[in-house]
């Protein structure tokens, strides 16, 4: 992580947040996957409980703006996107015009134009500005950078996370759900080892009578901690088809992103499961399989049927639990299987206190190998 501590004075002391409040500030969360951003087009979002116009450019680019015209908060995604003149004061490019008033914003945040000003008017409209998100494009991902600071202009501290085993070209697989529940604990869920015998239960994962002691080996990387490379799980049919002796390293790291990277021999195949808070009651889940494994093509259909299957079992349980977190109870964390939930609750509050003081992150989890029963 790089260290963006650099900045000026501390601040007071944060008050401690409940597990199920609050978001991690300063970080990069997945927005969209790059095909879902056509080009000329614009679309609205909500992050983190946040309006924001995501969109690109006819040349390519793409860029985020606070979806409220800043004049009669408008929704600006509900305006068009207009070509400002190549020779014209504002050098061209294009801008988003607001429905109401017609207000111009450019990708940039400034504004471009205000129809109901007179010729002789002397402002400057340029100073008249809409909150931009910094985005950025790679790995077939767009990630948003969502900022504590609402002023916040610039580039970021340090660029989004380069996720090892993106091979295969597009992705072989992407799904998406939304979790009427708070991220922290949609996380849960997507880190908890011991719920697989109870809620995924089908032939070719495993059953609830297969169930082992298993020994793993944990050690602390970046912003998170990882699984390190193992063998799977011999009651994890799933992992028969890939064939060879597979071997997987599981890697979490905040906000919210989980990775499964696989090593066949010479293939690969990599499961990222991504988390993005909608808001402080709805989760994005998105989930994206890539692969240059034979197996993804000769069995796509029995695969993609297979993984749209898994992820709606974890929703039902989300539904299970709606009910019950709605007054955000104490929850109980018990032995070796609920300590990586235990983990991601130091880490984000690690984080968060690093932000707030002005100090580098210092990662809490150490080496050490963790035991349970699934």
């Amino acid at each position: 992580m790089a260290d963006d501590a650099q900045v000026l004075a501390a601040r007071p002391a944060s008050k401690a947040v409940k597990f199920g409040e609050g978001f991690v500030m300063d970080a990069w969360y997945v927005a969209a996957l790059s095909p879902d951003l056509k080009p000329g087009k614009m679309e609205s979002r909500e992050y983190l409980g946040q309006p924001v116009m995501i969109g690109r450019t006819k040349a390519g680019a793409v860029y985020a703006l606070r979806d409220v015209c800043p004049h009669r908060a408008a929704k600006l995604s509900a305006g068009k996107v207009r070509e400002e003149p190549p020779n014209g004061e504002y050098g061209g490019g294009e801008s988003v015009e607001c429905p109401y008033h017609g207000w111009r914003f450019r990708t940039d945040g400034a504004c471009a134009k205000i129809p109901s000003l007179t010729a002789d008017n002397p402002l400057d409209i340029t100073k008249v500005r809409v909150r931009t998100y910094p985005l950025v494009e790679a790995q077939g991902l767009v990630w948003i950078w969502m900022s504590a600071d609402p002023r916040f202009e610039g580039q970021p501290p340090f660029p989004p996370p380069t996720i090892p085993g993106v091979v295969g070209g597009k992705p072989k697989l992407v799904d998406h759900l939304d979790y009427d529940i708070h991220i922290d604990h949609a996380v849960l869920g997507l880190i908890d080892p011991a719920h697989g015998p109870y809620v995924h239960q089908q032939w070719w994962w495993r059953t609830g009578a297969s169930q082992h002691e298993k020994k793993k080996a944990f050690a602390p990387s970046e912003a998170g901690f990882t699984m390190v490379r193992h063998e799977p799980s011999k009651n994890s049919k799933a992992y028969a088809i890939l064939g060879g002796e597979p071997l997987t390293e599981i890697t979490f790291r905040l906000p919210g992103l989980r990775w499964e990277h696989v090593k066949v021999g010479e293939r690969q195949v990599l499961a990222l499961s991504a988390m993005t808070p909608i808001n402080a009651g709805k989760t994005r889940m998105n989930q994206i399989i890539w692969s240059d494994h034979p197996a993804f093509t000769a069995l796509y259909p029995v695969i993609r049927l297979a993984a749209r299957a898994f992820l709606r079992q974890d929703g039902r349980i989300v539904e299970a639990q709606t009910r019950g977190l709605r007054d955000n109870p104490p929850l109980m964390w018990m032995g070796d299987a609920d300590q990586q939930g235990r983990w991601y609750h130091q880490l984000k509050r690690e984080w968060n206190a690093s932000r707030h003081e002005r100090r580098p992150f210092r990662n809490p989890v150490e080496e050490t190998t963790l035991r349970w029963r699934t």
